[in-house]
């Protein structure tokens, strides 16, 4: 949770680098997802939550096409562009992120000006908790506000996942960008990504005496690379044999009559995406009749699938996922696009030392670098601070 203290010391911070003060400091959470793993692109449900770790920008917008733009890490110092030159695949690091939403605004037919922006966040970058998407969510939060374009949520979220798209080069859904700009306080967000229906699912773990821990494995990954591409075009070679618009079209009842279409490689990875779907449903209904602690085993269910039939997992989740379990959790599964990033695991506030303790220890065994381990809350969506 962000402190008066701390946005203060941000606008001082801007009016200090950029000689002005802000307009305003914006921020927007990363975000856990649940459950619900790759459904997102093939129009299918999913169930994230935004997370109490945040991006803060500082931002003015300018009377020119000029972009300043300065982190509070990284010790890169300011990174300058000109808005008028700026064209997918330009730009470097997080600063493609603010350049990329100003482009798929102007894009979409805002006069979008130059500005300055200081940027601060939290959110651990390639942990898989997104936190290109929260630097995204909080710049276009600013800029709605200050071109006076007024786009709706459901808006901001297809602007921002052009900006991903093409201007970055990543093939995301639209998931994260929607937990982070759509999300409430002890909710999940139940995201229909074929019409951008939201219903917000009551998660309130600590009220059920339990804790979601986060273990990042350290083991960074991007969704630029091709894997996470290679497994979208499987999906969608899957959709065209199996004749639908998009595996949310494909139920589990059809996946024995797909086995005689399909590869073998193709079939598990449709067969991920369906079962999935199928978990995403069964983990909001159960968690509206019998709570947090009843979902453990849909966690399970969905690490399995992912390391064995969508194959995007990794030794250090699966082995952050199988000590947690071992050692009291009621269910974990990796979280994320896959290839690296963290794991989540539901865990009784009694056993969460233990779970600590035995997955350090059990990564030091195996000759990992140390994982960080931390609890998340759902919190409140992209909001302006001052």
């Amino acid at each position: 949770m962000t402190t008066t203290t701390e946005t203060s010391v941000l606008a001082a911070r801007f009016q200090e680098t950029f000689g002005a003060a802000a307009d305003g400091v914006w921020q927007a959470p990363g975000r856990v997802n649940l459950i619900g793993e790759h459904t997102d692109y093939n129009e299918g449900f999913v169930l994230p939550f935004a997370i109490d770790k945040t991006a803060k920008v500082a931002l003015r917008v300018r009377d020119d096409s000029k972009v300043r733009m300065l982190s509070t890490f990284g010790g890169h110092g300011i990174v300058e562009a000109d808005l008028a030159d700026s064209e997918p695949g330009s730009g470097e690091g997080w600063s493609r992120y603010p350049l990329g939403v100003a482009w798929a605004l102007k894009e979409r037919g805002v006069t979008v000006p130059g500005f300055d922006l200081l940027l601060d966040s939290d959110v651990p970058s390639g942990a898989g908790l997104s936190s290109s998407h929260a630097i995204e969510c909080a710049v276009i939060s600013a800029l709605n506000e200050l071109t006076g374009a007024g786009l709706a949520a459901e808006d901001l979220v297809l602007v921002t996942q052009r900006a991903e798209n093409v201007f970055v080069g990543a093939p995301t859904g639209i998931m994260d960008q929607s937990a982070s700009l759509r999300g409430a306080k002890g909710h999940a967000v139940f995201l229909d990504c074929r019409d951008q229906h939201v219903e917000l699912v009551r998660f309130d773990a600590e009220a059920s005496g339990l804790v979601l821990l986060v273990i990042d494995t350290k083991v960074s990954h991007s969704h630029a690379d091709g894997g996470y591409a290679s497994r979208r075009a499987s999906c969608e070679l899957g959709a065209e044999i199996l004749g639908v618009k998009a595996l949310r079209d494909v139920g589990v009842e059809r996946l024995e009559e797909a086995s005689g279409l399909l590869d073998e490689t193709t079939l598990r990875r449709v067969r991920h995406v369906v079962t999935e779907n199928d978990r995403v449903l069964q983990t909001v209904e159960t968690l509206d009749s019998q709570g947090p602690a009843a979902i453990g085993a849909l966690l399970d269910a969905s690490h399995v699938s992912m390391r064995d039939d969508f194959e995007i997992s990794c030794p250090e989740l699966d082995l952050a996922v199988d000590t947690s379990r071992a050692n009291g959790a009621i269910g974990a599964r990796m979280t994320g696009g896959g290839f690296g990033g963290s794991a989540i695991a539901l865990t009784p506030v009694g056993q969460e030392q233990q779970v600590r303790d035995a997955v350090v220890r059990s990564f030091a065994e195996a000759g990992f670098t140390a994982p960080d381990i931390f609890t998340v809350t759902p919190a409140e969506g992209a909001l302006r601070l001052a």
